[in-house]
């Protein structure tokens, strides 16, 4: 029989392996099937009703919708600000730097009132656009601004470390061919940051659907328009309607894994497709 286990200098395989896979088993998978089992209390035809349920859909739409979107701009901006930091050297660099950790550490209650301050009607940025008649807090517009400030450090410090190891001898190697800036940077930066840039986006759209004190604030929370999907579980808590509560949450875990799924089979092929792009 073959042996399936690489030899290494390094003891502890069983052991490490073990209690990997018993904190896994406790941390993730117990609850995990806790709220699948406590969901199936409800039976199908139940449990199609609440998934079909017109608040529900509207809800999980406002979620996923919102975090796409912030992802995605947060993909753009992100990209951007990273080669800054990497490729430029400028009074107030390292405090730029460390700003950029701040949605890490500030608490997320902290965030959305301090966004909903900033972008009301009267706030400091909210009173530029209401003459426009344009309103973001208290809007699903409030949603994005929120998830785009707590998403965008994932795609930063992800791509950062990926571009400060890129080769600058192939860039000026393609300049010396002919190639114009664009150009290199289309054919010869980007490609090889793009594994990169999607482990971002899905860690940045893994933290926008489960989001919710930076986004509570913001929101307005009004049913069928600016109520987010982790919101009405809370609600459905209060309700004690336990079991739809973890409906909800089940669809959600569905819609995210099957997201994330896909996001994994773009990194493996674009891992394949760039892996000598360098």
């Amino acid at each position: 029989m073959k042996n399936w286990r690489q030899p290494s200098i390094l003891p502890g395989f069983g052991l490490t392996l073990g209690y990997t896979i018993f904190y896994l088993t406790v941390i993730i998978l117990i609850p995990l099937a806790a709220l699948i089992w406590r969901s199936a209390e409800l039976g199908w035809q139940e449990f199609i009703s609440i998934a079909l349920d017109e608040r529900t859909l509207r809800s999980l739409e406002v979620s996923f919708g919102s975090a796409l979107i912030a992802a995605g701009i947060n993909v753009v901006f992100g990209v951007v600000t990273a080669w800054v930091l990497v490729r430029y050297r400028f009074p107030g660099r390292r405090l730029l730097d460390a700003v950029i950790d701040l949605p890490f550490a500030l608490p997320t209650a902290v965030a959305g009132i301090s966004l909903a301050a900033l972008y009301a009607p009267k706030g400091w940025i909210g009173q530029l656009f209401a003459p426009l008649g344009i309103k973001i807090a208290f809007t699903p517009a409030g949603i994005v601004v929120a998830l785009i400030f707590v998403g965008l450090p994932f795609i930063v410090r992800t791509v950062q470390p990926v571009m400060e190891e890129l080769d600058r001898e192939v860039e000026e190697a393609a300049a010396t061919l002919g190639a114009s800036r664009f150009q290199t940077l289309l054919y010869v930066v980007l490609p090889a940051l793009v594994p990169a840039i999607l482990t971002g986006f899905a860690l940045a759209f893994a933290r926008a659907v489960g989001e919710y004190g930076s986004v509570i604030f913001i929101a307005g929370n009004i049913p069928y328009v600016s109520e987010i999907a982790p919101l009405l579980i809370v609600i459905r808590l209060e309700e004690f309607h336990y079991a739809g509560a973890t409906s909800i949450a089940s669809i959600m875990l569905l819609i995210s894994f099957a997201m994330l799924l896909l996001i994994n089979l773009l990194q493996m092929w674009s891992r394949r497709r760039y892996s000598n792009v360098r």
